[in-house]
């Protein structure tokens, strides 16, 4: 296992700046998710870990090796990383067994050096070795790519999108194998991800990229409940922002006088709750809200109730119920917020 450090890594393409001096360190053996929305730098990012790409300005060590930076490149072969791209990309002529093997020394190539004990790592029973890769499923395709990235005990391992062709159920089995062999080997990693379900699931630590900055960098919980910016609010999950007051450890809004996470100065503010903290009731309260629902969608297990309030007309919210609580459309409710908001200062502009 290796650690990853990145310090003011800069990357332009035709003199169009992609990557803006981004710092990171991915600790020895930690999933680390990398997250952003498409064009935020994600893939440029990981080509330069990769070697495919070189730095414009900046360093990488790995394990603190130098591998890019002034005066200094590493090429691929000589990273000690392995790489899983988005389709596995396994070879269609060779059998499992040998498209994991594939990237080792000619002899252990012919001895198929330790398939079986991959294959198991990955989930996969050991007769599939045999079998030509479009015999399996996307899942089991993107296991064995996992395996033949881990075969060479590379040092890092760097995951693109590995799981975006995948459908939804195969692809949260196809994660939880994955995750599991990597924190059986101990090793780094690297997942690049726009799907922040994917994200925040998986990582250990989790980063978000947006327009070739790092602008948050924390654990999963923290990114989830205090993101940085209010972009950042409605990108990681829903959100239900509100304008209003801040004073200090709380803020005015339509929903009322709320605890704040972090203290604000006063002033025009934007307040920032999660639909989950919206809790629909029959009856009033004291710090309740009146409101009518407007629209539900439902989705199984849970629901997204659309409400406006009633004592501010052009106000509408978002709550997110249990699905068997789902309201009805024109039914009164009274609404009231549970745990604390985040608050986002306003510009002068807005």
């Amino acid at each position: 296992m290796s650690e990853l450090r990145v310090q003011g890594l800069r990357k332009a393409f035709d003199d169009h700046p992609v990557l803006h001096g981004v710092d990171l360190t991915v600790s020895r053996g930690t999933l680390f998710a990398l997250l952003g929305p498409s064009g935020s730098g994600k893939t440029t990012l990981l080509r330069l870990l990769c070697g495919f790409e070189r730095a414009d300005g900046g360093i990488i060590e790995i394990d603190g090796r130098r591998v890019d930076g002034p005066g200094s490149f590493v090429p691929t072969e000589h990273r000690r990383i392995g790489y899983v791209p988005q389709e596995g990309a396994l070879f269609p002529h060779l059998s499992v067994a040998e498209n994991i093997v594939f990237g080792l020394p000619r002899g252990e190539r012919r001895a198929h050096h330790r398939v079986a004990e991959l294959l198991a790592l990955v989930g996969l029973p050991l007769d599939y070795a045999q079998r030509a890769p479009q015999q399996l499923s996307g899942g089991q395709q993107q296991r064995v790519a996992l395996a033949r990235a881990l075969a060479p005990s590379p040092g890092l391992i760097l995951l693109d999108e590995p799981f975006s062709s995948l459908d939804a159920a195969l692809r949260i089995e196809t994660r939880k194998a994955v995750a599991g062999a990597l924190a059986q080997t101990g090793t780094t990693a690297v997942l690049v991800t726009h799907d922040q379900a994917e994200a925040l699931s998986l990582g250990q630590q989790v980063a978000v990229l947006w327009n070739g900055r790092l602008v948050q960098n924390a654990s999963a919980e923290e990114i989830y409940r205090r993101p940085a910016t209010r972009e950042l609010a409605s990108f990681v999950g829903d959100a239900v922002l509100l304008r209003g007051i801040a004073d200090g450890n709380f803020a005015s809004c339509a929903l009322g006088r709320l605890p704040l996470s972090s203290p604000v100065e006063e002033g025009a503010v934007d307040v920032m709750i999660r639909p989950e903290q919206i809790r629909l009731a029959a009856e009033t309260s004291p710090a309740s809200r009146e409101a009518v629902v407007i629209d539900v969608g439902f989705n199984g297990r849970d629901a997204l109730v659309t409400l406006r309030l009633k004592h501010a007309e052009e106000c509408t919210v978002v709550a997110c119920v249990p699905g068997f609580r789902a309201p009805r459309i024109d039914e009164q409710v009274h609404l009231s917020v549970e745990g604390d908001a985040v608050a986002y200062r306003l510009s002068r502009d807005s």
